[in-house]
């Protein structure tokens, strides 16, 4: 059976008891770095009851993911099979996902263990109250896809949860303030680690701290909604609306399947 398990993001006591015995029931371990994934266990052998497996263990990532699994794909029937991304939850934005979609697929079990994730920590550290967000992961690194995403963003009438890199993410905040430097952000840096930190203000007021803070570290941003100013009308408004027939057939084709034709069949009969 394989297994995804969460790793911690930052604090190793964030590790669970339930991935620590799995850790120690498997004979194959995927990683999307395998040093990474020993370095987190020599740690946590030395601070907690759990030992290291005699368990192999291979990269799978963005790069090798599919060409691995054609290797790999009689073991995770046969074997306790894990998956460990570097750090959080695996598959979101994770390679992981190439697995997940092969079991489902191939009638293979598999299970996904919960843990730490650092964009429900950060909402939730966040103070936003509408409880309804989007996570849309990492922008483009540059060019119109980046700026056409960005503008996609700002205008969701949900909050929105990015990730961004130590090195892009003034580029961000500044891009944010040329577009809508009112629009209230809280930022969250390197989560649950030793240096963590919390900002939270307008796009144009996170920039200015920035001009004194160290900006090394992993970051989630969380953009509050845009407030929805437009009118909208649902096709129950315009079915109602006391409009000639034919205008309505027009209107409602435009939103629907339907064709001009059809709707005014409908709508006369």
């Amino acid at each position: 059976m394989l297994k995804f398990i969460p790793t911690p993001i930052g604090n190793p006591q964030d590790i669970t008891i339930r991935a620590l015995r799995e850790f120690e029931q498997a004979s194959l371990f995927l990683c999307e770095d395998t040093r990474n994934t020993k370095k987190l266990l020599d740690i946590l052998a030395q601070r907690f009851e759990f030992t290291i497996p005699n368990a192999q263990f291979l990269s799978f990532h963005e790069h090798n993911g599919k060409e691995r699994l054609k290797e790999v794909a009689s073991r995770l029937e046969s074997e306790n099979v894990v998956y460990v991304s570097d750090a959080g939850m695996p598959i979101i934005s994770d390679p992981g996902q190439i697995l997940v979609e092969y079991c489902q697929k191939e009638g293979i079990e598999y299970d996904i263990l919960p843990g730490a994730n650092a964009l429900l920590v950060a909402y939730s550290a966040s103070g936003f109250d509408s409880g309804k967000f989007l996570f849309w992961g990492f922008l483009p690194h540059k060019g119109s896809n980046r700026s056409s995403e960005l503008s996609k963003v700002l205008n969701m009438q949900v909050d929105v949860i990015l990730y961004e890199s130590p090195h892009r993410i003034e580029k961000l905040i500044s891009e944010i303030v040329d577009i809508d430097n009112t629009r209230e952000l809280f930022l969250a840096k390197e989560l649950t680690k030793k240096f963590q930190k919390y900002y939270k203000g307008t796009a144009r007021e996170i920039l200015d701290k920035f001009k004194t803070i160290n900006l090394k570290g992993e970051w989630v941003v969380v953009i509050r909604a845009k407030e929805n100013q437009d009118k909208v009308l649902y096709l129950e408004d315009i079915l109602k609306l006391d409009i000639a027939p034919k205008v309505k057939a027009k209107i409602l084709s435009k939103l629907t399947d339907k064709t001009t034709k059809e709707w005014y069949k409908e709508l006369i009969g």
